[in-house]
């Protein structure tokens, strides 16, 4: 089967992965899952999408029991050289966020900074993440998470073709499919080894009626969605249309 592009980015990419800017905010991010959870030690954490583990390996230096998985072995290599170093004890798995059931269940389920959803390649496949969450979870259990705010684009988009017809009559190429929502782009990155690769980009953007929606239609409770960037998770923070990210909150019935 031909590699999507977030399996391809993710190759040989870990300590390029964690010099990137959106990865520097965890000890706030971390201090706002606590926050949300009472700072409850008694909490099992699932991490979904876990990445080099910045996350879990911080709540696990606090006191949390936490799992974390992802899709890449590279990533995960990082993670547990990363959880030695820190000296803390978790569980990291190899699992397709699509397909996954643990026999256990979670009081709390995380999924940061696009872990996952909503890099897949259909609408189905992201929708089938949050149901393995729910069932992931115990009954009153929580998911926090983070995802593209489609109000950005939708916003951005059609201002940026407006002003450019009305200053010289050109075009500039728009990547985002307003029947879909999703932002088709190229984008070039060096590998850990300086490599360059260049990837096929197909992301999901989401409104916040059509994220409501779904967490309603399986079941979750309580939905609450505000705006973010990096490092500045907090409930205070309304969404608007500058918001590149959207943080969403909900509970299972």
């Amino acid at each position: 089967m031909k590699k999507q592009w977030y399996e391809t980015l993710f190759e040989n990419f870990a300590s390029s992965y964690e010099k990137e800017v959106f990865t520097q905010g965890t000890m706030q991010e971390v201090d706002f899952i606590e926050q949300e959870i009472s700072s409850d030690k008694t909490k099992r954490i699932l991490d979904v999408g876990c990445g080099t583990g910045r996350h879990s390996i911080e709540l696990a230096r606090r006191g949390y029991n936490v799992t974390g998985f992802d899709l890449s072995n590279d990533q995960l290599a990082r993670a547990r050289e990363n959880a030695a170093r820190a000296n803390v004890s978790i569980e990291f798995f190899k699992q397709d966020a699509r397909n996954f059931n643990f026999h256990e269940k979670f009081d709390v389920a995380i999924m940061l900074c696009e872990g996952s959803f909503p890099l897949m390649e259909t609408d189905e496949m992201n929708f089938v993440i949050l149901q393995n969450i729910f069932k992931s979870l115990k009954p009153g259990g929580k998911v926090i998470f983070t995802t593209l705010n489609g109000l950005f684009p939708l916003f951005h988009s059609v201002k940026d073709f407006m002003d450019a017809n009305m200053t010289n009559g050109a075009t500039n190429p728009i990547t985002f499919d307003l029947m879909t929502f999703r932002d088709y782009s190229e984008y070039t990155i060096n590998d850990d080894d300086g490599n360059p690769r260049l990837l096929h980009c197909n992301e999901r953007y989401y409104v916040p009626s059509e994220i409501n929606w779904l967490l309603k239609s399986i079941g979750f409770a309580a939905i609450s969605i505000f705006g973010c960037t990096k490092g500045e998770y907090s409930r205070e923070i309304l969404l608007k249309t500058d918001n590149y990210e959207m943080l969403v909150i909900a509970n299972k019935a």
